[in-house]
């Protein structure tokens, strides 16, 4: 409840979300950045994972 009736301002009553929020330019830069890495990170992970597959066995770790 508190914060809906605070929206939109972040520091009331000043300053609105929209205001505090980066230029549109550094939000494309960083979005660019997200389309680029993310499928990076996450195809090395899957890689990775089916890399490793099996190399364990169930009983194995620490007792």
């Amino acid at each position: 409840g508190l914060v809906l009736g605070m929206w939109p301002y972040l520091l009331p009553p000043s300053m609105t979300l929209w205001e505090a929020a980066a230029p549109a330019s550094s939000l494309g830069f960083s979005l660019v950045g997200l389309v680029v890495l993310l499928p990076v990170i996450l195809g090395y992970t899957a890689w990775s994972y089916r890399v490793f597959r099996g190399k364990v066995r169930a009983d194995a770790g620490y007792h």
